[in-house]
């Protein structure tokens, strides 16, 4: 194998890895690793990335929906509201410069990586609440049928959600599960077994749908393609068998560390480099 495909392949392998571990971080590293890993634009790394996406999580969305953890309808709801704002996204894409857009790339990496790290400290240092009622979600299952109960409230939130990691998706290549997964969190009582494995739907059918639409207006190169999804592909199914074992806060810092450490390369990059 050359080495430029094994490189593919092993990028790929690393986000599946991280999809299936998160839910929500493979999709936002998997540009910025084509971009340095293989030397690719924005643009040009970015119909890969939601091919590798789709691929990987529409695998995990499988397994998840036979094991009874993934909320098909909840996914069908923010997936469908998606696609009509992942061709704007792509379309946007095509018509602003590489450069400001590494900029936007790398300010979302670095908001993403600041809160998630917040986050984790939160879960680590603070102190369990207990006696205290919580406010109630605008999405929260039935204790009798063990579906979500669709208000106009929940509905909603999810089309919301959806519609935005829908837009983000199109616009740089990447999944949006890092608005979906914390957008569940606090809009419903899900367990986040249950949360990860809906963000697996949802990614599957946004991404394939800004996939669909990048095809039509630009070129893939095939030859990084094939084996950086075949990575991810593996990547997805070796994760899943290690996924209860490496998860909660430190998880959480080091992939927020990570993403971290790559939007401040990127910004460097686009100001340096060009």
């Amino acid at each position: 194998m050359p080495e430029f495909h094994l490189i593919a392949v092993i990028l790929g392998i690393f986000i599946g890895l991280l999809m299936a571990l998160t839910g929500a971080g493979g999709g936002i590293l998997a540009v910025p690793l084509l971009v340095f890993g293989l030397g690719l634009t924005i643009v040009g790394a970015a119909p890969i990335s939601m091919m590798a996406v789709a691929l990987s999580a529409g695998l995990g969305a499988v397994l998840a929906l036979r094991a009874g953890v993934l909320r098909y309808r909840a996914a069908a709801a923010m997936g469908a509201s998606g696609l009509l704002l992942s061709p704007i996204g792509v379309w946007l894409a095509q018509r602003v410069p590489n450069r400001p857009l590494t900029v936007v790339f790398a300010l979302v990496l670095l908001f993403v990586g600041s809160r998630m790290l917040w986050q984790a400290h939160l879960s680590a240092h603070s102190p369990a609440v207990t006696g205290q009622a919580k406010p109630r979600p605008a999405c929260c299952l039935d204790p009798t049928e063990g579906r979500l109960r669709w208000t106009g409230q929940c509905a909603r939130a999810l089309i919301g959600t959806g519609m935005l990691a829908g837009f983000v998706s199109g616009l740089l290549g990447v999944g949006g599960g890092f608005i979906i997964v914390p957008a569940l969190n606090r809009v419903s009582d899900l367990n986040m077994r249950a949360i990860v494995a809906t963000s697996l739907g949802v990614l599957t059918i946004v991404s394939l749908g800004g996939l669909v639409s990048s095809l039509f207006i630009s070129h893939v190169q095939w030859s990084v393609a094939l084996p950086f999804c075949g990575g991810a592909i593996l990547g997805m199914l070796g994760g899943r068998q290690v996924a209860a074992r490496f998860s909660g806060p430190r998880l959480q810092q080091v992939f927020a560390l990570v993403a971290c450490s790559v939007g401040f390369a990127l910004a460097w990059r686009a100001v340096y480099v060009g």
